[in-house]
């Protein structure tokens, strides 16, 4: 998938991570790029150093300088007979891109020890950059709101990401003469094929899919026609009415009021997840429903797909995304038309949330029918989750890497630290998006090695009392399968950093140190193999600083498994665990194997494993 074009007469610009105050990678080649009018000669220069660049057809240049070591502040100028452009205070020194969902999204201001960490949040030499929050199509060269590099202080840090400013501040320690910037690319809730690029996405997903997203780009309705019947399949796993088509067929009760349905007053809908449709009957004369109209429903949380007389119009989710569906005239007739809306509530609230005035459909003369009142709504038993279509907002085919990392450009960077997946956790091939992400920051930076650091699920949900199936056991497993089978990338664990009623712990400063340990070579304890030891398993580790030990007694947490799985008593044998043999059969071993597993085993650096399952040789 091609890029978006920059407008034809692009001014002369760097890229979006290049500007006054910005960090540029030491030790490789720095690349600077830009916008300037096509065909147009630069002389671009980084203190004393120069390098020519031109403007291709698409208005992009690039300038390659040599490896320079950490130091600055240097003035960073682009030029041109006509035109300058300068960066100021821009320092060399090591560049890291903080990415994944809400955990690392968290701000400092929310992590535990805010006040007491303030103190030392004010250092120049720590620069922060933050990625705006959109989506697009196709990669984007820019970003879709203006950012700017600022030095950490206690005004700017507060906002940042805590994950990653404290993994900074730790390599800060380790070599205070090198400046870091950090980029924070984050976006909560999401799933990561929304991060892939397009290379990754076509591989995983398939040309068919990487079409439809194509197809929605040119025309909506078409891709929302064209997948509605994936939509409409799956209902009809989950229940045998189809309000859409039939909507006589259900019982309807009135709306009082347009809102999150948990503030409406209405006692059937308060604390709802699930599914819940609503109808809204409209009125047009022949002459209105011929020129077509566009259903304005305001934003919905968290998911809907609304059809107008039974036609499928449009799917969408997210909780911060206007509904605006466009509908042709064969859609409509004169008289009374239905719109009806299902809505998928997976977290919290959900429903309009209003107000009533966005409520609206626009006619093709520019005039408006409110539709912020009369509406009706009925609860579906369902609660499976939908399709969710190639352009959904937060899940879509690589709608968020399109426009909060393609715009970085070839921006050289010392590594990536990655933390999400809670998202993804009950699906299956996490390792296959994981692996295809990472190719994917690899081909953009152009750096084959580029490392990436994956932080493992932290402990959420359900512990435990007798072995589980766990979803988001299953994931840390296949984050540490995806670690395993790819070079230059680190498991970060943060299984034992949780807590089983809230999703976003909060000791987000322990860790930053185990990040910057993992930054640093020393990502603490991988499982990497099983074997049989008479009737015992005995399983080997890697990245183990000085011995394994287990607090407040015995490791726990291990299972032997054949058909099904129970608990096993092990000992520690320096870097190695002894599980020790029950008399059953036994084809595989499990660690840790539960939403929000308790675990006591550690080295001596505090590091601890993740969830993990292996076959036993």
């Amino acid at each position: 998938m091609a890029f978006a074009p920059l407008p034809a007469a692009a001014q002369l610009a760097f890229a979006p991570a290049i500007g006054d105050h910005g960090v540029l990678q030491r030790d490789k080649p720095i690349i600077v790029e830009g916008a300037a009018p096509p065909g147009t000669r630069l002389t671009v220069t980084l203190g004393d150093t120069i390098a020519q660049a031109r403007a291709g057809k698409d208005g992009q240049w690039r300038a390659t300088f040599p490896a320079t070591k950490a130091g600055g502040p240097y003035l960073l100028r682009a030029a041109t007979p006509n035109a300058a452009v300068a960066a100021t205070n821009v320092m060399v020194g090591d560049v890291w891109l903080c990415s994944g969902q809400s955990n690392m999204e968290l701000p400092v201001r929310r992590a535990l020890d805010f006040d007491n960490q303030m103190n030392s949040a004010a250092d120049p030499m720590l620069r922060l950059l933050t990625a705006p929050k959109a989506t697009a199509t196709r990669p984007q060269r820019v970003f879709a709101e203006p950012a700017g590099w600022q030095a950490s202080t206690r005004e700017t840090a507060p906002e940042f990401s805590a994950a990653c400013w404290y993994m900074a501040r730790e390599l800060r320690k380790a070599e205070p003469a090198v400046a870091i910037g950090l980029i924070d690319a984050t976006w909560g809730g999401t799933a990561i094929r929304a991060w892939l690029d397009p290379v990754a996405t076509r591989a995983i997903y398939g040309a068919d899919e990487a079409a439809l997203l194509e197809t929605y780009d040119r025309d909506p309705l078409v891709a929302n026609t064209q997948f509605a019947p994936r939509w409409i399949e799956w209902w009809r796993t989950q229940e045998t009415v189809e309000p859409w088509r039939t909507p006589d067929a259900v019982t309807w009760s009135p709306v009082p009021g347009i809102g999150p349905w948990d503030t409406i007053g209405e006692a059937p809908l308060r604390g709802l997840t699930g599914w819940v449709w609503f109808r809204r009957t409209v009125t047009l004369t022949a002459e209105q429903a011929r020129g077509g109209a566009t259903v304005s429903l305001g934003i919905i949380d968290d998911g809907d797909q609304a059809f107008v007389n039974g036609q499928p119009v449009g799917n969408s989710f997210g909780w911060s995304n206007p509904r605006d569906y466009k509908v042709p005239g064969s859609y409509w007739k004169a008289g009374a038309n239905e719109i009806v809306v299902a809505v998928w509530n997976s977290y919290g609230t959900g429903g309009f949330m209003g107000p009533a005035e966005r409520l609206k459909l626009t006619l093709s003369d520019g005039s408006t029918i409110p539709l912020g009142d009369q509406w009706r709504y009925w609860i579906s038993a369902a609660k499976g989750t939908p399709p969710r279509p190639p352009w959904d907002m937060i899940a879509g085919l690589g709608l968020i890497g399109n426009a909060m990392v393609a715009p970085l450009g070839g921006i050289g960077l010392r590594g990536v630290a990655w933390y999400q997946g809670e998202s993804d956790a009950g699906q299956t091939g996490y390792d296959v998006r994981l692996r295809g992400l990472i190719d994917g920051y690899r081909r953009q930076s152009g750096d084959p090695a580029l490392p990436v650091l994956v932080v493992g699920l932290a402990g959420y949900g359900a512990p435990g009392a007798m072995p589980v199936e766990s979803g988001w056991g299953r994931l840390r497993d296949e984050q540490r399968r995806a670690v395993a089978a790819t070079p230059g990338t680190a498991l970060v664990s943060a299984i034992d950093l949780g807590s089983r009623t809230d999703i976003h712990p909060g000791d987000k400063n322990e860790l930053g140190k185990r990040l910057a340990r993992a930054a640093l070579g020393k990502p603490g304890p991988q499982a990497v193999s099983a074997r049989r030891d008479g009737t015992d398993v005995v399983i080997s580790f890697r990245g183990v600083e000085g011995a394994l030990t287990s607090w407040s007694g015995a490791p726990i947490g291990f299972e032997l498994c054949a058909q099904s799985c129970r608990f096993a008593a092990a000992r520690i044998e320096g870097g190695s665990v002894r599980v020790l043999g029950d008399g059953q059969a036994v084809t595989r071993v499990r660690y840790a194997w539960a939403d929000t597993p308790v675990v006591n085993l550690y080295d001596a650096a505090n590091m601890t494993p993740t969830s993990f399952e292996l076959a036993v040789d």
